[in-house]
């Protein structure tokens, strides 16, 4: 278990905005990719991400780069983000353990994983 992975959680979730700590420091962000030691926003525009079809294999390939065994992909506040067949698929073939959570849930989740030494990527949204 590297230290990295016991300065990483989730704090606060409210309609809008998440709170994530990293070594201490803690950033907001409205949808964010979190990660044992690192947390960004996660900008829909950047890959033409929508509710539906959901979540797609671009939006998770950083978070997969980081050599992660467990990622968790939030359904939003209300379950109305998707997740495309095909970023499933990409993380079977990869042999790597996902939950699909309602955002609290999600990030529940993530944070338990984390503090069990588990090498946990995630992906979450705060609206919707």
């Amino acid at each position: 278990m590297t230290n990295d992975q016991h300065t990483t959680e989730i704090t606060n979730l409210s309609w809008g905005r998440i709170e994530v700590t990293v070594n201490g420091r803690s950033r907001r962000f409205r949808d964010c990719k979190v990660w044992p030691g690192g947390a960004t926003d996660w900008d829909w525009n950047e890959t033409g991400t929508r509710h539906q079809p959901g979540i797609q294999p671009a939006d998770i390939e950083d978070i997969l780069a980081r050599d992660v065994e467990v990622m968790i992909l939030s359904r939003g506040m209300n379950l109305m983000l998707q997740t495309r067949r095909k970023t499933e698929k990409l993380l079977q073939s990869r042999g790597i353990e996902y939950h699909m959570e309602q955002t609290p849930r999600a990030i529940e989740l993530f944070n338990e994983l984390i503090k069990k030494g588990r090498k946990v990527g995630g992906i979450f949204h705060s609206t919707c």
